[in-house]
């Protein structure tokens, strides 16, 4: 079995977090409460993936430390730094619609770089190792 699919659940947090980047702009754009809420649920549906990626991802590093552990490492680092930031995120996404803006904007947008970040050194990593 691959022990690189770690990469694809991290990859697979993009989309949800990038789907409640583009929600919290909505409501930006026209304050209907609704978009904070399904931003909230996006938020955590991207949580629900980089969680057990970021686990994944900590026991393969551990497991099997190769010349590459410093890109392992980067990788956890990004996969750690974007699993608190969402975490965060979702708290200020818990708040009242108005409360939650920009704040939870601008955490989006940060969310969904270092998910991006994340997932790309990942992926160029189990590309490398496997060629």
């Amino acid at each position: 079995m691959n022990t690189k699919m770690h990469v694809l659940f991290a990859l697979s947090s993009v989309p949800l977090f990038l789907g409640a980047l583009l929600s919290d702009w909505a409501y930006s754009s026209n304050q209907e409460i609704q978009w904070v809420n399904f931003a909230a649920w996006l938020i955590a549906g991207g949580l629900l993936m980089a969680g057990p990626a970021l686990l994944w991802g900590a026991v393969d590093v551990l497991r099997f430390p190769t010349n590459r552990h410093r890109r392992g490492l980067i990788y956890l680092t990004l996969l750690l730094t974007t699993f608190v930031v969402g975490f965060i995120n979702a708290l200020v996404h818990g708040k009242d619609g108005w409360a939650a803006m920009p704040t939870g904007l601008i955490l989006s947008a940060v969310v969904v770089v270092l998910a991006a970040a994340a997932s790309a050194i990942g992926l160029a990593g189990s590309f490398r190792r496997t060629a």
